[in-house]
């Protein structure tokens, strides 16, 4: 088996010229059901909440929004309510620079949150909620993931990172560790 990362903008013709047999799975928050529920965006509820006990959000990109600090806002724990999978983003044209995210009492760097923040709250919801479909794409054979970014790797900062290469080394490997990993799963 193996598994690709590949931009949802590409055409099907060029995806099945490049890895021909293969079967395309879209896991933006525009893809089909059931794989859309591999989006951050999906609302699967009852999140953890990295540096906040007690406190869950609806989506993984609930946390990551509304954990954001913004040169001229804070957090907004109100995004960890969001259930519509609209109105989450937080803009740097709305708020400002952005200054880190919070972590419990800290305010950490980009790259740190993506590590303490997002790659556990993402495997959380791959553990707790997605245990089935991550079951039947190992059961798929080859695979390419649909994303809007290819970047599998967390100390690339100059562009987001996927979700897809996470499923990808989740399903290759069992952790979201190793997502920076290239090539097939």
């Amino acid at each position: 088996m193996a598994i690709w990362v590949a931009s949802r903008r590409r055409g099907a013709k060029s995806l099945e010229a490049e890895f021909p047999g293969a079967a395309v799975v879209d896991v933006t928050s525009k893809g089909p059901e059931p794989w859309v529920r591999f989006s951050p965006f999906w609302p699967h509820g009852d999140v953890p909440v990295p540096g906040m006990p007690g406190t869950v959000s609806a989506s993984v990109e609930g946390v990551w929004q509304g954990l954001k600090v913004f040169e001229g806002d804070d957090v907004d724990p109100s995004k960890f309510r969001v259930t519509s999978m609209k109105g989450l983003k937080r803009t740097v044209r709305r708020h400002g620079p952005v200054l880190g995210h919070r972590l419990g009492d800290e305010l950490v760097p980009y790259e740190r949150a993506r590590r303490e923040i997002y790659l556990p709250t993402y495997r959380w919801v791959l553990e707790n909620r997605l245990g089935d479909l991550v079951e039947r794409l190992r059961a798929t054979g080859d695979v390419v993931l649909l994303d809007y970014t290819v970047n599998g790797d967390v100390a690339d900062v100059r562009t987001p990172l996927s979700h897809a290469a996470l499923v990808r080394s989740w399903v290759g490997s069992g952790t979201v560790a190793d997502a920076a990993r290239r090539g097939p799963g």
